[in-house]
């Protein structure tokens, strides 16, 4: 699978530019600021139909505009698939495949993956439990789109149990017939959630401690810990015994929003004891186990973003991917630099057909290698 080519309205500082791509390897390079990392979130928007930088989607429209509108074709084996996203201030953001335009947006989420590395995936490690749930729950929904409909009907559920526990008159008591929908919901798409999640995890520890290896020369062994409320013997009855201190917090306590993965090193958690090069090699294998698993779960290569990671990888790190993309382990890839000659010195070695594209403001030149 490939992004053929990328035309973009109003979409941040981008006025009205097409992208035509290579199927290998397209750079982008220009100066921080230039618009180079604006264009990987217009390919996130394209695949998962939301922003990977912004929480949301009107922060993506042009300065003075109200609206933004992105079009690329994507080239899956042998058909050719016409993608539309677009929002207009006041309205419902729309998006389209083949001109047929999606009732619910959900819909089009897994038919075209995506893999982004990123500066933000220290968060997975650094930041709280919510980060690598939300990084699990994006590799899990790309696979697996009835994954993603539990997950849209569960935290639906959950909002309205909270705005029912938050605003209950008393702390103590609350009509039960108002909560027990929401409650049927919350147990029954927890349950799957938790199922799913639990799966997934033992599939993929084998995978990723086969990167870390390669990345990290066979140094420490790497396990990640899953704990859920669900592990219990009934939850259905620990749940309703937790009400009375649901009232009081204004909020659901129990349930799998509140599950916890914890990354260890050789028995130790990795965000306290792990040293910097540690971290950046378990993200880096984390994030070529996520490209495996979407790649044997869909048949066909995900696109690879690598956002100015040349920056935050040593040089070992670096080689470490480039054998891979000199392999050809991937398929079409988009790196973005602010260092042209950098990225000139580490690609010209590489037997692929390359495109750069030189980002100024907004605007765009090619050049073809």
């Amino acid at each position: 699978m490939h992004l053929e080519n990328l035309r973009l309205i109003n979409f941040k500082n981008y006025q009205d530019e097409f992208f035509d791509f290579t199927n290998e390897i397209n750079c982008l390079v220009g100066n921080n600021g230039s618009g180079k990392t604006n264009l990987l979130d217009a390919i996130h928007y394209l695949s998962l139909t939301k922003s990977f930088l912004n929480s949301t989607d009107l922060q993506a429209i042009r300065h003075d505009q109200d609206f933004f509108s992105l079009m690329g074709t994507v080239r899956k084996e042998q058909h050719e698939f016409k993608i539309k996203c677009q929002l207009k201030k006041g309205e419902k953001k729309v998006v389209s495949l083949d001109g047929n335009v999606y009732e619910r947006i959900s819909q089009h989420i897994g038919q075209f993956p995506i893999v982004l590395i990123s500066p933000n995936d220290t968060d997975i490690i650094q930041g709280g439990n919510e980060f690598r749930r939300k990084f699990f729950d994006g590799i899990i929904s790309q696979l697996d789109r009835e994954y993603l409909e539990y997950l849209i009907k569960y935290n639906y559920a959950l909002r309205q149990r909270n705005h029912l526990l938050k605003h209950a008159e008393s702390k103590y008591r609350i009509d039960p017939d108002l909560l027990e929908p929401y409650d049927r919901i919350i147990i029954s798409m927890g349950e799957r959630i938790y199922e799913n999640r639990k799966k997934f995890l033992e599939e993929m520890l084998e995978p990723l401690q086969t990167h870390y290896d390669h990345i990290s020369d066979n140094r420490e062994h790497i396990t990640i810990g899953f704990r859920s409320d669900h592990q219990t013997d009934d939850f259905n009855l620990d749940f309703m015994r937790a009400l009375r201190n649901d009232l009081a917090a204004g909020r659901t306590n129990l349930g799998i929003h509140k599950d916890e993965y914890k990354i260890e090193m050789d028995g130790y958690p990795l965000k306290k004891f792990g040293s910097q090069g540690q971290q950046k090699s378990l993200i880096v294998a984390l994030k070529l186990t996520q490209f495996d698993m979407l790649r044997s779960g869909n048949g066909f290569k995900p696109i690879l973003m690598m956002d100015d990671i040349f920056d935050k990888l040593d040089e070992h790190r670096i080689d470490k991917i480039m054998s891979l993309v000199a392999g050809h382990t991937f398929g079409q890839i988009f790196i973005t630099d602010a260092r042209p000659e950098r990225t000139f010195g580490i690609i010209e070695k590489i037997e692929a057909d390359k495109k750069v594209y030189w980002i100024d403001e907004g605007k765009i030149s090619t050049s073809e290698k």
